[in-house]
């Protein structure tokens, strides 16, 4: 009480603006480790928090001795662990980019999904297989990283080009951040999930793979059947038509879009898993 008592308006403005910027590097933080596998260390790590605060409160002799014991080294631990995080932090810190992402606008999101259209077109109708991933929200340089670097402006000679086959960019992924190109060649997790169909080859577990750990969206070409096949959340709609992956890249690329119950109608029109 004394605190508030002897506060003044100077220093209540203060506190605001150091509340105000720790929160906001927190957010930051969530939005660089959000859809990677570091999600899932963060929960292991709130449970062993909440496994010491038990044993604080029941006063568990032994077990807090083991969770002190753990807390004493856990720090090392975590840069040990959350290395690749803080190394793709401190990268995206040097080049500008920890505290903003790019955006399209409407105009330029028409040119840039006209152009993949084409693209895939072309693509589909030999026979060519492709992938192409949209990053979102979820940051992807995780997996630029394993590709080769591109930054090129979209276009569909250039997406055609490189999954020609035979050709040093053709095998992997191809993944769009904002306005560009980022990078080809990308290696993505796989699909674990039993239930898809033993037809679907890699480029669709990859598609699915990476619409698991985090919001993309991928875009599949079959070599076998030629068809073109969209992955979301989770999920793949295959021999999708042109109209409904237009409808669907503009539903869930364009800015500032909350769309969540259109999503819903969309795939339970399409039904659960996959559809051939």
């Amino acid at each position: 009480m004394d605190y508030f008592t002897d506060l003044t308006w100077k220093e209540s403005i203060k506190d605001i603006i150091d509340i105000l910027i720790v929160t906001y590097i927190i957010y930051q933080i969530i939005l660089l480790v959000r859809g990677t596998r570091a999600v899932q260390l963060l929960k292991g790590i709130l449970f062993l928090v909440v496994i010491w605060a038990l044993s604080t409160w029941f006063d568990l002799y032994t077990l807090k001795w083991l969770m002190n014991q753990m807390f004493t080294f856990g720090v090392l631990a975590i840069f040990i662990i959350f290395q690749p995080e803080l190394r793709r932090g401190l990268e995206q810190l040097g080049r500008g980019k920890l505290f903003g992402r790019s955006s399209v606008d409407d105009e330029e999101l028409n040119k840039l999904i006209g152009e993949v259209i084409k693209a895939v077109n072309y693509l589909s109708r030999r026979k060519i297989g492709a992938l192409i991933v949209f990053e979102r929200e979820t940051g992807l340089n995780e997996y630029t990283g394993t590709g080769i670097a591109t930054r090129s402006v979209i276009s569909s000679e250039l997406l055609i080009n490189i999954f020609i086959p035979n050709t040093p960019l053709h095998d992997g992924a191809v993944i769009i951040q904002g306005q560009q190109i980022s990078a080809a060649a990308c290696y993505l997790p796989l699909s674990e999930n039993p239930f898809i169909s033993k037809e679907l080859g890699t480029r669709h577990r990859a598609a699915i793979g990476i619409s698991e750990v985090g919001d993309a969206v991928s875009i599949v070409v079959s070599e076998e059947t030629g068809q073109i096949s969209l992955a979301l959340n989770g999920q793949v709609v295959r021999d999708i038509k042109e109209e409904s992956l237009i409808s669907k890249l503009y539903e869930e690329l364009r800015p500032a879009s909350s769309l969540k119950d259109k999503r819903s109608s969309f795939w339970r029109r399409k039904g659960d898993g996959t559809k051939k």
